[in-house]
């Protein structure tokens, strides 16, 4: 995205603050040549990668564990599907299983996608979430499990021990951890304490970690999107959170436009009045596939035979463990043992 074009997101954004949700964008300090630079030498270090990872194994595991993972998870016989598979060959992310579609043919191609620097963290990203892996909740929705894989794109090795941070607005377009007029009803003070659809899990030899979720619903301006942030050399406290170390990433990821009309046909996602944004008019969106090098969206399966059964969704990043964006991290809210904080210094956020 241009520089030009940046401020004029950033004015219209200003423009819009009191209907718009949540808050204002913050530019980037990468220049868009410096971001195009990143994407260039890092697809090129992906490239020389993937011989590496296929004679250590990582790839196999990778489509075993996947693998097993739907079967355990499924609610049907992939027997009982129709005979019509679609991969989008654009993001990768509209994968149907058919009666004869194995294991190995859902995951063994999974290309490697690039984060590119310094994304935008949002308003609502909330610090001292815990370390757990299923952060439903109760909320109503789609049920989603998302497997994430992490790449050192520096030395093709799968990272291990990152703590990947996750959070997403609900069904109806509400994130937990926050109170703000831009943000649900804003006079819920309760909504600080709630941790619904926000969790950590660390990486494990493969680089993998796993969230058990509700698919996200979407709000005024925004295309339908999970919040990513990647934290290295962390420590894990006695309460089951983290302290210390440092942010490699910062950034969002996608998924295919028609699989978020098949959600948002469904209950409680069709009970919002709020306009859908698409992923081609989503101003991240646009940004984060400027470069053809960088592709955010999840790839996905069906568990059921209806969408209300559930998804599984994937995806593999490759990430530059040597970069650290902790200035760019503003946080809304701290949770403490006694709830939720508001930061009172929040407003440098940047856009939703």
């Amino acid at each position: 995205m241009h520089l030009v074009q940046v401020g004029k997101l950033a004015a219209l954004a200003m423009a819009g603050l009191a209907v718009a949700h949540p808050g204002v964008h913050e530019p980037s300090s990468y220049t868009a040549l410096t971001k195009k630079n990143f994407l260039h030498n890092a697809r090129r270090s992906l490239d020389k990668c993937s011989d590496t990872l296929e004679r250590r194994g990582v790839n196999a595991r990778a489509e075993a564990r996947r693998a097993a993972m739907v079967q355990m998870h499924q609610k049907r016989s992939l027997s009982t599907r129709d005979t019509n598979k679609t991969v989008s060959i654009d993001h990768h992310s509209s994968l149907h299983v058919t009666p004869s579609t194995a294991g190995s043919d859902l995951f063994s191609k999974n290309p490697v996608c690039l984060l590119s620097p310094e994304g935008e963290i949002g308003p609502f990203w909330v610090k001292g979430e815990l370390i757990r892996s299923d952060i439903g909740d109760g909320q109503a929705g789609i049920p989603i499990i998302m497997d994430g894989q992490f790449i050192d794109i520096n030395t093709c090795e799968p990272i291990q021990d990152l703590y990947w941070d996750v959070w997403n607005c609900n069904a109806t377009g509400v994130y937990s951890g926050v109170q703000s007029s831009m943000n649900g009803n804003g006079n819920d003070a309760s909504n600080l304490d709630k941790t619904f659809l926000r969790g950590i899990q660390k990486t494990d030899s493969d680089g993998v970690a796993q969230f058990k979720t509700v698919f996200p619903g979407h709000y005024d301006g925004r295309a339908t999107h999970v919040h990513v942030v990647a934290h290295m050399n962390a420590t894990l406290m006695s309460n089951n959170t983290l302290t210390g170390g440092y942010i490699p990433h910062i950034g969002q990821l996608f998924f295919d436009q028609d699989l978020i009309s098949q959600v948002e046909a469904t209950y409680p996602y069709n009970t919002s009045t709020v306009d859908i944004t698409k992923n081609a008019d989503d101003h991240v969106v646009q940004d984060e596939t400027e470069d053809s090098n960088s592709d955010p969206f999840f790839k996905y399966a069906y568990l059921g035979d209806s969408i209300e059964d559930g998804l599984f969704a994937w995806v593999t990043m490759g990430v530059n463990v040597s970069a650290s964006h902790d200035s760019s991290a503003s946080y809304a809210a701290t949770l403490t043992s006694s709830g939720g904080v508001s930061n009172s210094d929040s407003s440098k956020g940047g856009f939703k």
